[in-house]
């Protein structure tokens, strides 16, 4: 469909879902199957021509997103509030667009974001679930102690260098991160735990969970993980959390563009025992 053409370029925000399973991550590459590359494809199926798309956050191979956000300028007769039903017919079954509308020309989904916060999911279930596998870490080894992984995080609230967290390959100028929020529940079989950040470092979060495993299970100690990421021993962590638990589950803004039940809280919890 090449759509007939305006003269008035618009600002178009996104929500994005997305299922990361079959993903090498959000940013296009030359390559590997990327969510930005997908979405720039249908964009330009449209309008006949390439635009490019802004995420809030680069998430990783198979990572999910609950509510990732994106902007692009358009010059295009479609109003910005109809793109995300436009765009649905378009793009594969594992995005999908929960809403779209216009934003001022100087709105960034990357720069004018306060937060991201994602959320990863364990499985503690002594069987394996096929219907959950998707989305969590089926870790039954031992025991895990929520109450022990919520005492860890508490420590990592404030503004701290966090370069033990970060990926050899990371090109971010910096490690420094504002830890705003954290959280671990238990709902049966199933242990959540949610980090909200400022930013978030390439890994950063399975990185943690990793750690977080170890400290639930009485592997290593409180003391131990807090020393290890205050005095940036990043060759003491070698243990990543498996991509598929982790889900981007929302980006906060100063005054959010969409009604709080298209972005604050899409990803259903898993909650039986």
């Amino acid at each position: 469909m090449l759509e007939s053409q305006t003269t008035e370029q618009k600002r178009v925000a996104l929500v994005i879902q997305y299922l990361g399973t079959h993903f090498h991550g959000w940013q296009r590459q030359a390559q590997h199957r990327s969510v930005q590359e997908e979405i720039e494809k249908a964009i330009a199926e449209i309008v006949g021509h390439h635009v490019n798309l802004h995420g809030a956050g680069r998430t990783d191979a198979g990572v999910h997103a609950a509510a990732q956000v994106a902007h692009f300028n358009v010059i295009s007769k479609i109003p910005p509030q109809k793109w995300a039903a436009v765009l649905n017919k378009y793009l594969p079954s594992d995005i999908l667009i929960r809403a779209s509308s216009s934003v001022n020309s100087n709105w960034h989904a990357q720069y004018s974001a306060m937060y991201r916060r994602y959320r990863y999911t364990l499985y503690t279930d002594q069987f394996p679930n096929l219907f959950i596998k998707p989305f969590c870490w089926h870790y039954y080894h031992a025991p895990l102690d929520e109450s022990l992984i919520q005492d860890a995080l508490e420590p990592l609230l404030g503004k701290h260098d966090l370069k033990a967290f970060r990926r050899t390959n990371s090109k971010r100028a910096h490690s420094w991160v504002e830890v705003q929020e954290v959280r671990c529940d238990r709902d049966g079989s199933f242990i959540h735990i949610e980090i909200q950040a400022d930013g978030f470092l390439y890994g950063m979060v399975r990185f943690i969970v990793g750690m977080l495993v170890q400290v639930a299970s009485g592997e290593r100690t409180i003391s131990n993980f807090t020393e290890i990421w205050k005095n940036q021993l990043r060759e003491q962590v070698k243990h990543s959390a498996p991509a598929q638990g982790l889900c981007l589950l929302r980006v906060g803004y100063p005054d959010s563009t969409f009604s709080k039940e298209i972005w604050f809280d899409t990803q259903p919890k898993f909650v039986f025992s």
